[in-house]
């Protein structure tokens, strides 16, 4: 298998891929335990084209998990918005019927004259 048959990850990204930390991922480098090369100062490790398939339906996972908690947080600031305007026509309805008693003349009795 050559090395274009897999993905170079940065070391960040293998360790949430592996769940290892990143001082381990380091010590593996130094001992030559993983396979990796130097880019731009960066290194950047050796992932088989076996697991590529995995590392996408995991960075597919992630997506769909971190778009669901956007959507939890949007629901519960829409309901919190959603409460305090019912809250407020609550408040003007309930003004706007003292107002309706209040402000209408009261009703004249009729005089009947003989």
């Amino acid at each position: 298998m050559s090395a274009t048959d897999g993905v170079w990850l940065s070391i960040t990204d293998y360790s949430r891929y592996k769940n290892v930390s990143i001082s381990t991922i380091r010590r593996h480098i130094k001992t030559n335990i993983l396979k990796h090369k130097e880019e731009n100062g960066k290194y950047l490790i050796y992932v088989p084209s076996s697991d590529r398939l995995k590392i996408r339906e995991e960075e597919e996972v992630l997506k769909i998990k971190l778009e669901t908690e956007l959507l939890r947080s949007q629901i519960r600031q829409l309901r919190e918005e959603n409460n305090e305007l019912k809250m407020l026509v609550e408040l003007y309805e309930r003004q706007n019927n003292k107002s309706m008693r209040s402000d209408a003349p009261p009703e004249i009795p009729e005089l009947h004259y003989e």
